[in-house]
């Protein structure tokens, strides 16, 4: 199934694609894509729902974040051997974990608005992964056992905020509007293979990332063993698991960075495609 959450910001609706990519509303069945309905037994109530029975949602609605209620926004950092070669950085013996605040969610085409006085933004397109069960202490065997399903995440940055203003690196990750999130929830059952998806990403229609989740340091399996051994992820919970190569920060011989106007544009195998265009703060 495709869950996704339509309608303006704070009132979005929950829905659902049908076979042909139409919008169906799923509010006559649940309140949102959020909480029980994340796990395996509310997802089962879903797929039990004929999408042809219900309401089919006209025109083009704005998307909002495919997952609302989200609890925590867990990020790992240098997770993929080419993102890491070309930012210099050792390979790192455990996921590297920063958090980012909720308050940068927003749905997949909204505005990316940089915050006042940046300069260094960046684009850094990641796979998503929704947590539909509390995972504690979990191996990895059984650790996809404890997904709803998966997202395309843009984990945007602030390079000088991140690297340049002291503390850790979620000064530069949780600006406003720096976490845009959807198109929709791909559940579990679709994605035959976390560790073999394709992805991309452009600026002004030029292609600047292009990456697989293969090269991944450590799989989404291992990420979640990680994080399970040291807090508990509860359904609702998203995982941002990390960018291959090609962001702004790591352009030879110099940098590159976003400005207003600019447009980016992303898409994951299976999981949809976002865009975004680029404003600054006042």
């Amino acid at each position: 199934m495709k869950l996704l959450r339509y309608g303006e910001t704070g009132s979005e609706k929950p829905g659902m694609l049908d076979a042909d990519g139409n919008l169906r509303d799923l509010s006559g069945i649940v309140d949102d894509i959020s909480g029980d309905v994340l796990s395996d037994a509310g997802l089962d109530k879903l797929r039990a729902v004929d999408p042809a029975s219900l309401p089919l949602v006209e025109g083009n609605p704005r998307l909002g974040p495919c997952v609302g209620g989200i609890g925590k926004f867990c990020c790992i950092g240098l997770n993929y051997s080419d993102h890491a070669a070309e930012t210099g950085a050792k390979i790192p013996d455990h996921p590297i974990l920063f958090m980012k605040a909720n308050s940068a969610i927003v749905g997949p085409n909204d505005t990316v608005m940089m915050p006042r006085g940046s300069t260094n933004t960046d684009w850094e397109v990641e796979l998503g992964v929704v947590i539909g069960t509390a995972a504690k202490y979990v191996s990895a065997e059984n650790a996809l056992d404890h997904v709803a399903g998966y997202c395309v995440i843009n984990d945007v940055s602030e390079r000088h905020f991140q690297t340049q203003l002291s503390g850790n690196w979620t000064k530069g990750k949780s600006c406003d509007t720096f976490g845009p999130t959807g198109p929709w929830l791909v559940t579990r059952d679709e994605v035959a293979d976390p560790q073999k998806l394709a992805m991309h990403l452009d600026v002004n229609g030029k292609r600047m990332q292009t990456g697989n989740t293969n090269t991944m340091i450590f799989t989404v399996a291992q990420i979640i063993e990680h994080l399970s051994g040291l807090f508990t992820l509860q359904p609702g919970d998203v995982i941002s698991t990390g960018t291959p190569p090609g962001v702004g920060m790591g352009m030879k011989p110099n940098p590159v960075y976003l400005k207003k106007g600019d447009v980016m544009e992303l898409s994951i195998e299976g999981l949809g495609q976002q865009r975004q265009t680029v404003g600054q703060d006042a």
